[in-house]
């Protein structure tokens, strides 16, 4: 990360929550003749730091880093809307479907293409791909918004982040963890 220094601190991303372009002004400096000046930004409660390398005052590292990608083992389509959910978590009602759409794909991907959303979940704990506490859980966080109550209140970025937390599990259970346990069993087979 090389970007230069002004009074705010220039980033694609914000660290914390993902919001594109945040507008992060500086809040205090401290000098560190180890490692350079280690600077702290904040905007809407999501403090940031950066360790500035001297005398260019280019920004060397930010703390906490960038949001993970989602991994390459889970496939393009549902991969990108999690990428979209995560980066759309100000926005919580677009995150909210963009998540319930990344576990619409991850089902179809596994086969699952028959009904609505909700019978593709219980689907996929009768042929075992998740457990009854998974089914349930997707039950508890999909609220997706196209199909909303009206009298059911809005999401929130909290509700965000928990339908977001349930996708990448539900990714990493169907995509993550097997391709791991086949890689495993191809690297421990015997060397001839």
């Amino acid at each position: 990360m090389q970007k230069y220094l002004s009074t705010s601190l220039p980033l694609e991303r914000c660290p914390r929550c993902a919001i594109v372009q945040p507008q992060l002004a500086r809040v205090g400096e401290r000098e560190n003749n180890r490692r350079g000046i280690h600077r702290r930004w904040s905007s809407s409660g999501s403090p940031a730091a950066a360790r500035v390398g001297d005398p260019m005052h280019i920004i060397v590292e930010c703390y906490p880093g960038a949001p993970d990608e989602p991994s390459d083992a889970i496939p393009a389509r549902p991969r990108e809307y999690l990428r979209q959910a995560r980066d759309f978590l100000g926005q919580p009602t677009g995150s909210v479907t963009l998540s319930a759409s990344a576990v619409d794909a991850m089902l179809k991907e596994k086969g699952l293409k028959e009904g609505r959303l909700y019978e593709r979940i219980h689907d996929a704990v009768a042929q075992h791909l998740i457990s009854e506490d998974m089914a349930q859980w997707a039950h508890r966080v999909s609220n997706d918004p196209r199909y909303a109550d009206e009298r059911a209140s809005m999401p929130t970025t909290e509700h965000a982040q928990r339908c977001l937390r349930f996708a990448l599990t539900l990714a990493d259970i169907l995509f993550v963890l097997p391709g791991r346990v086949t890689r495993g069993i191809a690297e421990s087979e015997p060397r001839p």
